[in-house]
């Protein structure tokens, strides 16, 4: 057979495959600040809303943003992050309290 080898030649090509891993998103840390006028019970209600947290951890991260200043709520995506972040400046707004977060990278 004409033109018919083993070897890689002119009429071959030799395709070299590389396994490419995805790479991890990086990740962002929603922190919740503390302030002067939001009320406790309105900050557990966003966390519980927001982030989906039960009470009692919604209850140890107002805490933490009560004594501390500052709480975080979660780690996520920045997509996902930012959207959080969104919705809690969202529901302040609504219910007239100055509540705003902060994102950082993890």
């Amino acid at each position: 057979m004409a033109g018919h080898s083993d070897q890689p030649g002119e009429n071959q090509q030799v395709i070299e495959r590389q396994l490419i891993k995805p790479r991890e998103p990086d990740m962002y840390k929603v922190l919740l600040l503390n302030d002067d006028y939001t009320t406790q019970e309105f900050v557990v209600e966003v966390i519980v809303a927001v982030f989906h947290k039960d009470i009692p951890t919604a209850t140890k991260i107002m805490l933490d943003v009560h004594r501390l200043g500052i709480g975080v709520v979660g780690v996520y995506s920045w997509d996902i992050a930012n959207t959080k972040a969104e919705e809690v400046h969202r529901r302040a707004k609504i219910a007239e309290f100055p509540l705003r977060c902060r994102i950082e990278k993890a």
